[in-house]
């Protein structure tokens, strides 16, 4: 049975318990040994090189829409700035597992050998960069919806409204608070008020973002019929479009992170019932749907943006990218070589 600092440490140290890594720490036997015992019957136990497989493709292609974003200045508004970060935010999910994996890789085969002090830094690295990414990618869901409703509802007035400079402001905020956040989270992480703050933030954002949708989606559907202009038309029809893809993007990010919030709110509620321990022992489970909903987020992207697809394509396939520096310049930023 395991005592309430070895269940969060559970929680928080991802899939470290798979691997040789645990010999450099002194109380990760006795964890798996409990852990094993409680539940044999229903373990699973998934290869490293999946993970670093997802990981590396999650990475290319968030990176890809990152450049995509930053090359075509038709995709230079505060949406796709939102965007952007939240493709950062996917990055370090993908960037954190990455380095994981190779590590423990790399230790398992006898390539590398790690000192205690040494994997206890790099843990909390990766923990810190894990947790940002979650508080983040919650922040800018609720931000996108939020510039979505203004779009919609305040359509005359957006630009006035939201404007680069505060959309920058913004961005700033998260990433600083996130980052805060997720330092604090991490350091008493052994204590359930970190778990329990975790749930709360993810049921706020999430009753914030759905309520701001099921207004625009009602309130849009009836203004729709009483608007008579062409432009206005067009222009409702593209911000319900992109209402409708980030209402996608919520329901991914729902399906991906739902199991692993739900294994917090187990830690806290039933973390010795044999129901939980079995559901504890999926953890691996649930790391790999939240490095496929990092995935998943870059094609949602480019099947609902038609300006971000063109600009995907240009990228993937740019003659001018080659090994000379000043050919790569080019092909991000053509509008300097004119």
């Amino acid at each position: 049975m395991m005592d309430n600092t070895s269940q969060h440490n559970f929680i928080m140290h991802h899939h470290m318990e798979l691997s040789t890594l645990t010999m450099y720490s002194e109380n990760s036997t006795n964890n798996t040994g409990a852990r094993e015992q409680n539940s044999t019957t229903c373990s699973l136990r998934i290869p490293q090189e999946l993970f670093l497989t997802l990981g590396l493709i999650s990475l290319v292609e968030n990176i890809l829409v990152v450049l995509a974003i930053i090359k075509n200045r038709n995709l230079h508004s505060p949406m796709y700035y939102f965007i952007c970060c939240l493709a950062v935010s996917d990055m370090l999910v993908s960037v954190a597992n990455v380095v994981e994996t190779i590590v423990m890789l790399l230790t398992e085969h006898g390539l590398l050998v790690v000192t205690p002090e040494m994997l206890r830094h790099l843990d909390n690295v990766i923990d810190i960069m894990n947790c940002s990414s979650v508080v983040s990618s919650l922040s800018f869901l609720c931000t996108i919806a939020a510039d979505r409703y203004i779009t919609i509802f305040y359509a005359l007035r957006y630009h006035s409204i939201m404007t680069t400079q505060r959309a920058v402001t913004i961005i700033a905020m998260v990433w600083m608070t996130s980052i805060t956040a997720s330092i604090l989270f991490i350091v008493y992480h052994s204590h359930t008020a970190v778990i329990v703050c975790l749930v709360t933030f993810f049921c706020i954002t999430l009753v914030f973002t759905a309520v701001l949708y099921m207004h625009m989606f009602i309130l849009a559907h009836v203004h729709s019929r009483r608007i008579m202009a062409i432009y206005k038309s067009r222009r409702q029809g593209t911000s319900m479009k992109g209402a409708i893809t980030l209402t996608i993007l919520l329901g991914v990010f729902i399906l991906c992170w739902g199991p692993f919030f739900l294994h917090l709110i187990l830690i806290l509620t039933c973390p010795t019932t044999p129901f939980c321990t079995c559901f504890f022992s999926y953890f691996n489970l649930f790391l790999i749907l939240i490095i496929c909903n990092s995935l998943i987020d870059p094609l949602i992207y480019a099947y609902r943006s038609q300006e971000l697809r063109k600009t995907l394509k240009e990228l993937l396939f740019c003659s001018c990218v080659t090994f000379r520096c000043d050919s790569i310049l080019e092909c991000l930023f053509p509008w300097k070589f004119t």
